[in-house]
C-alpha cells in the first residue's frame, strides 16, 4: 500500500521539477534513498520519512523563478494540499509538512521531531561528497559561474562556493549520528577535492 502511494505520488509531482539542474528530480531521488537509510537506523517514521524527502523541494522551481522567497516555506503548503488529494493518513501530514517547512539548514532551524532531523540530514548529505561536488559545479553552469576567479576580483565561483558554504556544513553539525558518520567521509573527499583543485589551478601539480 505504501509503496503503490510512493509510486503515484512520484509521478504526480513531476511537473514541479526540471529535467536536469542540481535541484533535478535525481537529487529529491538520492534524498529519499539516504533517508530511508538514516531513518530505518535511527528509529523514525518511515511512511513521514519517505513522503517529506519526495515533496521536500517541490517549490524550488518557483524560487528559482522568482515566484516565492523559500521553496520550504512554499513547499511545505504546496505538500500540505496535494497530500489531501491523495488522501494520504490525515494524522501524519502535519508531520509531514513540517518536515519540509523546517529541511533548510541555512536557515538555521533545528527540527524539534526524528523525522525532520532525518530529512534535514540527508538533504545536506547531498551537498557533500562526489556528487556534491559535481552538483556544484552544475549550479555554478547554471548562474554563468567561472570554475575559479581571482581573490581580488571578488567575483563568485564555483570553487569558492565550497568555502562559502559546503565546508562549513561539517559532520558533526549533522543532526543524527547516522549522518555524522556518513558525512565524514563525505566531507573529507570533498576538502581534499579543493585542495587539489587549488594545487592544479597554481601549476603545482
Amino acid at each position: 500500500m505504501v509503496n503503490h502511494f510512493l509510486k503515484t505520488l512520484r509521478k504526480k509531482i513531476q511537473p514541479f521539477f526540471d529535467k536536469g539542474g542540481s535541484h533535478g528530480f535525481d537529487h529529491t531521488e538520492r534524498v529519499f534513498r539516504l533517508a530511508t537509510i538514516i531513518a530505518e537506523k535511527e528509529g523514525a517514521d518511515l511512511e513521514i520519512v519517505q513522503t517529506a524527502a519526495l515533496l521536500h523541494d517541490i517549490a524550488r522551481k518557483k524560487e528559482a523563478g522568482g515566484e516565492v522567497e523559500c521553496h520550504a516555506a512554499q513547499g511545505a503548503k504546496d505538500a500540505e494540499k496535494i497530500l489531501q488529494e491523495t488522501g494520504f493518513d490525515k494524522s501524519k501530514i502535519p508531520l509531514v509538512v513540517d518536515c519540509i517547512a523546517v529541511h533548510r539548514f541555512r536557515k538555521g532551524i533545528v527540527p524539534k521531531t526524528i523525522e525532520g532531523k532525518v530529512l534535514q540530514d540527508a538533504d545536506r548529505l547531498d551537498v557533500l561528497g562526489a556528487i556534491g561536488v559535481a552538483r556544484v559545479f552544475s549550479f555554478g553552469g547554471e548562474r554563468h559561474r567561472p570554475l575559479n576567479s581571482p581573490v581580488n576580483f571578488g567575483l563568485p565561483s564555483s570553487i569558492s562556493h565550497f568555502s562559502e558554504k559546503i565546508l562549513k556544513i561539517k559532520p558533526k553539525e549533522f543532526n543524527t549520528k547516522t549522518a555524522q558518520k556518513m558525512a565524514g567521509r563525505r566531507y573529507k573527499f570533498t576538502k581534499n577535492f579543493v585542495k587539489e583543485f587549488l594545487g592544479e589551478w597554481k601549476g603545482k601539480k
